[in-house]
């Protein structure tokens, strides 16, 4: 057999809006053989990001097809996250190549089980060009996102009719385009992008988490959704808020601030890629609501506050991690086999775990005193200033 057989490299997603950061992954990937550009369809990314794109598929096949480096481009046949695998497995690739926000334990396990080689690249420009991404090419929603760290469900009624307690949540900057029905607060966002656009108002925050509540919920709504989700996103920094028993708004709220402590979180969080929500996904079946569950619950957050305040890991990691097991036990459906596995994954690693929003897929979100490998990092949204 000719020893000169090039090698085939395989990398799929969007491209939308080529930018020098998707060149230079590209004339990355492509120094590991001839590649092949799998490009996620229109509906694909519909579906995923819950927008449409800035050029069509015919037009993103055009310009990827111009570049010297890649070898060949198809839309890929299928859909969801995983909207490649049929094009992968009839290519039969010898390597895999994605980028650190497109990792996921899913495609490695792909890979595994394929025999083909997975590599993950770090986001390097080229020479002096700043790090580019498409998220921050558009500007166009700069919303922020919300992390729920400890004691949320406690804004359901049906929830703290059982005890009150506090909800802790973080407001995080859109630094990646975060999946549909992946417990990040999207469709909370989506109307907050409704309601203003591109940009939050110069407003008292708590005013603008109450204009989306009202607006997230019409009248007669039968699923309303927690407030937690417009007060995480409005709100900047860490905050935490007490909902007295049945009740569906906080009567009271504290926040973090300080840099130093926005700081030390965003230094030990990071994310994991997981899989959108199933759309037929229902947490609410077969729940375990309990005021003993509940209780756990309210605790839970109580001893993560604890150790937020005085940037104790140990402290910290004990109630971010004990409030996601009372969620779980409340609401067993968020768990299932292919999230504990990934959770076994980084149990050398990580202090503690827990599912975004109401699980089943989404995000999983480590605490962690040393890097984990391929995972997402986050940034705090810092106070804004208000008249």
């Amino acid at each position: 057999m000719s020893q000169n057989i090039r090698k085939k490299v395989f990398v799929s997603g969007c491209f939308d809006i080529l930018h020098s950061g998707h060149i230079a992954f590209l004339k990355e990937a492509s120094q590991f053989g001839d590649l092949y550009v799998g490009l996620g369809s229109d509906k694909t990314i519909c579906d995923l990001k819950g927008r449409n794109t800035v050029n069509s598929e015919d037009e993103r096949l055009y310009m990827l097809e111009a570049l010297s480096c890649v070898y060949n481009v198809k839309i890929n046949k299928g859909s969801g996250i995983l909207d490649f695998l049929d094009d992968m497995k009839t290519l039969k690739p010898d390597f895999f190549v994605v980028n650190e926000d497109g990792h996921t334990p899913e495609k490695d396990q792909i890979c595994k089980d394929l025999g083909i080689g997975y590599k993950v690249l770090k986001r390097i420009p080229h020479a002096n060009l700043p790090v580019r991404s498409t998220t921050s090419l558009r500007k166009e929603t700069p919303i922020p996102y919300r992390i729920d760290l400890a004691g949320t469900w406690i804004d359901q009624p049906y929830v703290s009719k059982f005890c009150p307690g506090w909800a802790i949540t973080v407001s995080i900057e859109p630094t990646i385009e975060f999946n549909e029905r992946s417990g990040m607060a999207t469709s909370t966002r989506k109307k907050a992008i409704e309601i203003w656009n591109d940009h939050l108002p110069m407003e008292n925050p708590e005013k603008l988490a109450r204009i989306l509540f009202r607006y997230d919920n019409d009248p007669g709504t039968k699923d309303v959704s927690g407030s937690q989700d417009s007060i995480g996103i409005t709100l900047p920094g860490i905050n935490r808020f007490f909902y007295d028993k049945g009740k569906y708004w906080p009567s009271a709220f504290e926040s973090i601030s300080d840099i130093s402590t926005i700081r030390w979180l965003e230094e030990r969080l990071y994310m994991v890629t997981l899989w959108p929500r199933p759309a037929d996904f229902v947490v609410l079946e077969n729940t375990n609501i309990t005021e003993e569950n509940v209780r756990n619950l309210t605790s839970a957050a109580d001893l993560a506050w604890q150790g937020l305040k005085a940037k104790d890991i140990s402290t910290f990691s004990k109630g971010f991690l004990a409030s996601f097991n009372a969620q779980v036990a409340m609401f067993p459906k968020m768990m299932n086999e292919k999230v504990e596995n990934i959770i076994d994954v980084h149990r050398d690693k990580a202090l503690a775990w827990k599912l975004s929003g109401a699980g089943g897929g989404g995000y999983l979100i480590l605490v962690s005193e040393v890097p984990i490998p391929n995972a997402i990092k986050i940034k705090i949204r810092i106070k804004d200033y208000w008249i």
